[in-house]
């Protein structure tokens, strides 16, 4: 993952216009804005603000441009799951960026931020983890389905008897892929009329095992946790972080 550096980015920007400032105003405090009854405000420069509340008032360049670097920084933070932080300390540590005395270095300050960002991640996906673990704890109680050293669950559909792939083989397989309790697949072999043909060291730790184990003509069911499948962050808009898979495997062939 490349370094956080939308802050960065803006930063520069920030030191190049003040640089091009001849006597910049350096305020007293490190609020950059100031607040005023609305009644003392344009309307029309407030949108959708009731005129019996306070406002951000943005006096000037400097102003509006320190105040969107905090609306670009807080949006992205929160997007992220971020939701609670210290704003004074916010301000204090741009403040000491500006002036070259920063308690952190930007390489410690950016592994802070990695692992505070990982933190939101996995609470943000933490209902999906504890669903689907209560999913494999009961499926793994259902006569006919084998749970492997790492997780991987299996149920046998069909025993095939031919040979068994290895780890370094190419197959050719049928297949259909579905969320926890979903109906319908996010992605299938067989509604697309063609079999898929991969090398078995080129997916998904899940099904590296799991096709492993079966004998060409075999059709399983793999029950794929997150930690065997797309990890924390999933794939897409199709599959969440944390989400366990189950996938209808049918092994055709081995591919020489």
């Amino acid at each position: 993952m490349k370094k956080i550096s939308l802050s960065l980015l803006c930063l520069v920007g920030t030191v190049v216009l003040m640089a091009q400032t001849p006597k910049p105003v350096v305020a007293k405090k490190v609020a950059a804005v100031a607040t005023t009854p609305a009644k003392s405000i344009n309307a029309k420069k407030v949108v959708g603000m009731p005129l019996d509340k306070s406002v951000v008032v943005l006096k000037n360049a400097t102003d509006s441009l320190s105040y969107a670097i905090g609306v670009l920084d807080g949006s992205f933070f929160k997007t992220q799951g971020l939701d609670k932080v210290n704003a004074d300390l916010l301000g204090q540590a741009f403040a000491a960026v500006l002036k070259g005395n920063t308690v952190l270095t930007p390489e410690q300050a950016d592994q802070i931020v990695r692992k505070g960002l990982k933190e939101c991640a996995t609470r943000k996906i933490q209902p999906m983890i504890d669903a689907c673990n209560n999913f494999l704890a009961e499926n793994a109680k259902r006569p006919g389905v084998k749970t492997t050293a790492s997780g991987l669950q299996y149920e046998v559909i069909v025993e095939g008897k031919g040979p068994r792939p290895a780890d370094t083989s190419k197959v050719k397989v049928h297949y259909e892929g579905y969320l926890i309790n979903a109906t319908k697949p996010f992605d299938s072999s067989r509604d697309r009329g063609e079999p898929a043909v991969f090398p078995l060291n080129g997916v998904i730790k899940g099904w590296t095992e799991g096709v492993q184990l079966m004998p060409v003509g075999s059709r399983y069911k793999l029950y794929v946790p997150y930690q065997l499948g797309y990890g924390e962050q999933g794939a897409g808009e199709a599959i969440p972080g944390g989400s366990t898979l189950i996938f209808d495997v049918e092994l055709l062939e081995i591919v020489k």
